[in-house]
């Protein structure tokens, strides 16, 4: 009773969104960008500045390309296609757009990334694009059960963000960067962000 009551006061911090969207794949290698340096997975997550929890988890993989795995997530971008809540043309600018986005006055975003073999990246794309689109709250077990597929058995299952960040964070090797953002609007992408989508709508 007491977990049920907790899942309950958690969903209104989750990612609400679990629109299908299956853009083009025309568009999406149209919109492909490959990272450089050593294939690399990089979980992303939004934690709570007052209470410390976990309010989202993505996962983004870079191998072949970069991409976010978004599950039940509600960011958009209209040089960013996505299939199946997995986002595509995940640039330096997109990147800074999602994460500026996510990040606000109530939460901030963590960054934990790790070095991975191409073997393991080019997996870890084969399971988020299988996965599908997530049902709305489930961005924790969706997060957590492909970083086990991938053989991270360190990582619980669980719908909290927070613990799987705190899980993550004990794997060797993790570096890790934190974004804040005292933001007013909850919905708009900063004032950085917004100057690098400006420059990439100009750039089209």
């Amino acid at each position: 009773m007491r977990l049920a009551v907790a899942l309950v006061a958690l969903l209104p911090f989750l990612a609400a969104c679990a629109e299908h969207v299956y853009a083009p794949m025309e568009e999406v290698a149209a919109r492909a960008w490959t990272e450089p340096g050593p294939p690399r997975l990089t979980l992303l997550t939004a934690i709570n500045n007052r209470t410390g929890g976990g309010g989202h988890s993505a996962l983004m993989v870079s191998g072949r390309e970069r991409v976010i795995f978004d599950p039940a997530g509600t960011w958009r971008h209209p040089t960013a296609p996505e299939r199946g809540d997995v986002i595509f043309g995940v640039t330096p600018p997109i990147y800074d757009i999602y994460m500026d986005y996510h990040a606000r006055p109530a939460f901030r975003m963590v960054a934990q990334s790790i070095e991975v073999s191409p073997e393991m990246a080019a997996r870890a794309m084969q399971l988020v694009q299988a996965h599908g689109a997530a049902r709305k709250a489930t961005c924790g077990i969706s997060i957590s059960g492909i970083l086990r597929e991938l053989g991270f058995t360190e990582i619980r299952r669980t719908w909290y963000p927070d613990r799987i960040m705190h899980d993550f964070a004990e794997l060797p090797g993790v570096a890790r960067t934190e974004l804040y953002d005292d933001t007013e609007d909850t919905y708009a992408p900063g004032p950085r962000a917004q100057a690098a989508a400006d420059a990439l709508a100009g750039a089209d």
